[in-house]
């Protein structure tokens, strides 16, 4: 069995479980750490986890709301850390004392009873990955900070049960923004972030392929609403907008089964 849970989703920081469990063992990846390390314990500690739990850590990007406190946390808890050769050497290539380990497109590692498969993003970021986790029954995929879905990305989530999907802005709410021009452009822009309908997009052309449930993720505050997040997926997926999850900034998502 396969369960998640977002522990904070937005520009403020970054950070997602994802549990595997087979044969009594439970197995725990933690997606990005954009958070502090003390929000970090907190937020581990309301999930009814502990740091020492974390197995591995996979880092999908540099830019500091994703990788926050990973080397901080690892270090001290000796856990592995897997990124892409681009990531590392965005961050300045820190020493990991061995606990480093690279990641690459569609070059798929174990972590326990968990099967993980990184693909390559459109991202403004050095060599962006996001990932898929399966135990063989179920798998997740995630997909955040994009700023479209190529058909590599496309091909990677088919068969994908469960999404955790980038939903960042509305279109008007960012065009109405207090955000200065060129940001405008670079969260609009092809290599920047997923618009609600974008985002609606790729469910309804997962949907046929094996898609089953969809979290809403990485909204903006400023430009963007649950409700309509959760309209425009429902609309492309035919449910009530009940039925589609967000995780937001704050306290992320519940654990969630994939």
């Amino acid at each position: 069995m396969i369960r998640f849970k977002s522990l904070g989703s937005g520009s403020t920081g970054n950070a997602t479980v994802v549990q595997a469990s087979s044969g009594g063992r439970a197995t725990h990846l933690l997606i990005d750490c954009g958070l502090g390390i003390r929000q970090l314990d907190k937020r581990l500690a309301m999930a009814g986890m502990l740091a020492e739990q974390i197995d591995a850590i996979f880092i999908t990007h540099e830019h500091f709301d994703h990788v926050g406190c990973a080397r901080q946390l690892a270090l001290r808890e000796r856990i592995p850390v897997w990124m892409s050769h681009g990531t590392w050497s965005a961050i300045g290539q820190p020493d990991f004392e061995g606990l480093l380990r690279i990641a690459c497109d569609e070059v798929d590692f174990e972590i326990g009873g968990l099967q993980v498969l990184p693909f390559t993003v459109p991202h403004d970021a050095r060599e962006p990955l996001q990932l898929t986790c399966g135990d063989g029954q179920r798998r997740l995929g995630v997909a955040t900070d994009m700023g479209h879905a190529s058909s590599h990305v496309l091909e990677q989530l088919a068969g994908c049960d469960t999404l955790l999907l980038e939903c960042n802005h509305d279109p008007d709410l960012l065009a109405a923004s207090t955000y200065p021009p060129f940001l405008k452009r670079r969260v609009a822009g092809a290599y920047g972030h997923l618009a609600n309908g974008a985002a609606a997009a790729i469910a309804a052309a997962l949907q046929p392929r094996g898609l089953k449930q969809v979290v809403a993720a990485h909204l903006s505050e400023q430009n963007n609403r649950p409700a309509l997040a959760r309209e425009a997926l429902a609309a492309a997926l035919g449910c009530a907008p009940a039925d589609i999850g967000v995780a937001d900034a704050g306290t992320g998502c519940d654990w969630l089964t994939a």
